[in-house]
This record gives C-alpha cells, structure tokens and sequence, in this order.
C-alpha cells in the first residue's frame, strides 16, 4: 500500500488517467453505435420499442450484477486481498459467480415467458394501441433478455480486476458492447432489420464478458464449484448489498416510469435515451475514470486504518470531477443544437428527432455536476463499507425523482413545452440534491473534506466557465448559417481553449500538475 497522501493521490491519477482513456474509446464507439442506429431506424416505430425492450435487460443486470453487487463485492474482495487471504478471495469470487448465473438465467426465462405482460403493463402501455407495435416489442424483449446473464458475469469480471488494480480490460468491456451493437446493425440489420440490432446486444454482451478473461487468467485465481452458503464473506457480500439493491431498485424504477410516460409521446422515447447517451458520454470520461480508478485505492485504505489517506483522496477527486463537469455542462447547454444537428441528423434521423434530443440534452447537461459529484462520493461510502447511507439518500432522492418526473412533464405540457423534458429536468434536480445531501454526510463521516481547497477549486472552475460561456455565447451567432460541423466542433475548440487559458491564468493546481505531467512525457 501506498506510503503518504500525495502517493496515494497520484496512484488513483494514474489508474484514473488510464480508465479516462479506455472510457473514451468507449464513449467514441457509443457514439458511433447511436450515430448508425439513428440514421439507420424510425425513432417511433423501430427505435422506441427497441429500447423499451431493451429495459428489463438493464434493470436485471444493474439490479443482480452492476452497481449493485460491485459496490459489495469490491470492498470485500479487497479487504481479502490486501490482508493477504488470496484463497478466500477466490473462494469467494467463485461463489458470487455461481449464484449470478443461476439468479440470472431464472430471472431471464420468467421475462420472457410473462414478456407480452410486462410490455402491457409496466413497460410501455400506450404501445398497446398499435399492435404492430407491441409484438415487435415483445419479441425485442425475448431476444435481449440474454444478455443479462452475459452482462452479470462480466460485471463480477469488473470487480475482480479492478479489486486487483487491473482497469484497462474492464474499462474498454463497454467498447466491445458497442462493437456487438454495430455489428448488429452493419451485418445483421440489413436482412433482419430491427431484429439483427437487438442480437447485436446479445454479441456484445457476450464480447463484454470475453474481453476480460485474458486478464482474469493472468491472476491464476482458483474456480470452486460452490454456493458459500456458509461462506461470511459471502455473507458480507450480501449485507452490503442488500441496501444497495433498494437503492438501485429505486433508479431503476424512475427509468421505468420514464419509459412509461415517454411511450405516450412519439420519438420521445428515442429523444430522452439518445439525450442521455450524449450526456453519459461526458459523466462517463469525467467522473466514473476518477471514481472508478479511486474506489479500490480507498477501500485498501479503510481497511488499513487509514482515514486521513481517503479524505485526501476524496477532496482531490472531488476537485477533479468539478474543474471538469462544469465546463462541459454549459458547454453541452449551449452547444446542445450544433451538436446534435452535427452527429446525427441525416438518414432517418429528422430535424424533428433532433429538436427532441436537444431538448432532453439541455436537461439532463444542467445535472452533470450533480451527476459527477455523486458518482465520487457514492463509490467512497462503499469502499468504506457503508452502502446503507448512500442508499437511504438515494431512495429518497429517486422517490422525489419519479414524482417531479410526473409533476414536470405536466407542466412543461401545460407552458407548451415538449413534456419529456421534464422527466430529465427531474433526473437532474433529484441527483444534486443526493449529491448534497451524501457531501454534507461524508464532511461529518471523515471530520470533513477539505471544504476550503474544495470551495477555491468550485471558484475558479465558475470563473473559468463563466469565460468560456460568454466565448461560446459570441461564437454562435456567428455560425448561424455555416454547416453545423463548424458551430459544433468550432465551439468545442473555442470553448476548451478559452477555459484552458482561464485555468493557466488562475493558476489551478490541478492545471499546472497536467503541464508538468506532459513536460516530463515529452522529455523521455
């Protein structure tokens, strides 16, 4: 383990720089899988019950194997490996492998026999009324519903490797995802259409889980055929996953009620998830990198003892996250238009699609610090093996979450708004106050956070910000009739070196840390 904050500090930069750089690689095959499927599909007759087919999927895989059994198994699998007990590490990991499987591949066969119920019902009622419709989204169901169980493994891939500082694989597992996704769609759609796209999910799911095995191997870890039933670190697993799961169950339950709602208006469906993927697309490269690269490094610390090493740790991602998130949240607020216009307006994505997307992506990009922050403090309190805070926080923010998602779609109806975006102005809203309330709790947990640094760090971020809205703010006018390529990605360029020359003149550590890093580089 690492001997002084600052080591520590840049153990978690390196590991993180590396997961920013794979999760760019993911994120640009995203974006191609989102460019094709738009451009390639009917956002309501095609799109819409594809990716309300693809709900169920999601939800088993977050609920049983993502953030779920990460946030518990992580810290468990560390505390056996940093005090030496690699047998019951792997006794372990065997154990929660096999009771993912079965959980899975059980949950997975009753969705697909009550598939035509769950559609009717909970999924997307308003799809009743189209026939057509309906069966096409039934049978999407059906066939992605294989994924789960592909997913669930490789989601218990995700945390070995990470528990063991191994975050390349793991990190690129979503780019082969995406890959599985274009191919459906480049060798499989043109004779099956829709249908090749979704077995396009199952190839990637699978992918997922194959990319991470060659590492896996290397750790030369010892498979047992068992349940752990009588196994207390399995036992541990599922005390800290128990609270997870509520939580996990509750964000889950807003996407449903999202989908639900959004079944009523055409395309909004496709508006709200392809608005999303453009904003995960910034929260993933800025603060999943950081967190998912800190969490390990601060579970090793816990275990040891060592609490000041995790407050050091957590203020300077902290600062990372915002000096990142609130740039790109204005700038994705006021480039919101250019951008979308730029990646996917031809083929069957119309202006009309585009004015949907927009308009969800202004929405969602006001949460993105909200979003960035809570994804550092969430994965601290598991690594200090509390899932229970961040849990009962999260309920409660969720529940608010579905509520404003009915009030605020009501009411950007009755202004004469598009009403979806109200369901991710309600996403947004929810999070930032999760997000404070976890920051106010972790400040008492750790006898606080270093708040000064923290404060100087929010203000020269708002400055530097504010400089580089006012450039983008004259930027477009001027690209009114020019190609959106221009006012796209010639806003990207004047906005990013604007804030580049804002943060060298205010001398941000963090920026004069970046420029030593890439002197030393260019010097060997």
């Amino acid at each position: 383990m690492t001997d002084s904050p600052a080591v520590s500090n840049r153990q978690i930069g390196r590991a993180a720089g590396t997961v920013m750089l794979a999760m760019i690689i993911s994120q640009l095959t995203s974006l191609a899988y989102s460019i094709l499927s738009a451009s390639r599909f009917d956002a309501a007759s095609e799109l819409d019950p594809f990716l309300a087919a693809n709900r169920p999927a999601e939800t088993l895989f977050v609920l049983i194997a993502g953030g779920a059994l990460g946030s518990a198994f992580i810290p468990t699998f560390t505390a056996l490996l940093v005090r030496g007990d690699r047998q019951a590490a792997w006794r372990l990991a065997s154990a929660i492998g096999n009771l993912i499987t079965l959980t899975l591949t059980g949950l997975a066969a009753l969705a697909a026999i009550f598939a035509p119920a769950i559609v009717r019902y909970a999924l997307a009622p308003a799809f009743a009324a189209d026939p057509a419709k309906f069966a096409l989204t039934v049978d999407l169901l059906r066939i992605q519903i294989l994924s789960a169980i592909l997913f669930g493994l490789g989601g218990l891939l995700v945390g070995i490797l990470n528990s063991s500082q191994i975050f390349l694989y793991s990190a690129l597992a979503p780019a082969m995802y995406r890959l599985g996704l274009i191919f459906g769609i480049l060798a499989l759609s043109p004779r099956l259409g829709i249908y090749g796209l979704a077995w396009g999910v199952v190839i990637g799911a699978a992918l997922y889980l194959l990319i991470q095995i060659p590492p896996l191997l290397k750790l030369k870890g010892e498979y047992s055929p068992t349940l752990g039933w009588k196994n207390p670190a399995v036992g541990e697993v599922f005390r800290l996953m128990g609270p997870r799961l509520l939580g996990v169950a509750v964000v889950q339950l807003n996407f449903w009620v999202n989908t639900w709602l959004g079944s009523r208006w055409q395309g909004a469906v496709t508006g709200l998830s392809i608005g999303f993927t453009l904003f995960v697309m910034a929260q993933a490269v800025i603060a999943q990198s950081i967190a998912t690269a800190a969490m390990p490094t601060f579970a090793a610390h816990y275990a040891l003892g060592r609490l000041d090493r995790v407050r050091a740790g957590l203020a300077a991602a902290l600062r990372g996250v915002i000096l990142l998130a609130l740039p790109a949240s204005l700038g994705l607020i006021l480039l919101r238009g250019p951008i979308v216009a730029f990646i996917y307006q031809r083929g069957a994505f119309t202006a009309e699609t585009a004015a949907l997307v927009s308009w969800a992506l202004l929405w969602y990009a006001a949460g993105l610090v909200g979003h960035a922050v809570l994804e550092v403090l969430a994965r601290t309190f598991y690594a200090l093996h509390d899932t229970r805070t961040p849990v009962l926080v999260g309920v409660g923010a969720m529940s608010l979450n579905v509520a404003l998602s009915f009030g605020l779609s009501a009411l950007f109806g009755r202004l004469g708004w598009m009403p979806h975006g109200g369901l991710a102005l309600a996403n947004s809203l929810a999070t930032a106050l999760e997000a404070l309330t976890l920051a106010l709790l972790m400040r008492r947990r750790l006898n606080g956070i270093e708040g000064r640094d923290l404060a100087k760090g929010f203000g020269a971020a708002a400055l530097a910000t504010g400089g580089m809205s006012l450039a983008l703010l004259a930027w477009l006018p001027l690209t009114n009739r020019l190609p959106s390529a221009v006012a796209a990605l010639g806003g990207v360029a004047v906005g990013g070196a604007v804030y580049a020359l804002a943060l060298a003149l205010l001398r941000v550590p963090e920026w004069q840390s970046l420029l030593g890093f890439v002197r030393r580089a260019l010097g060997r």
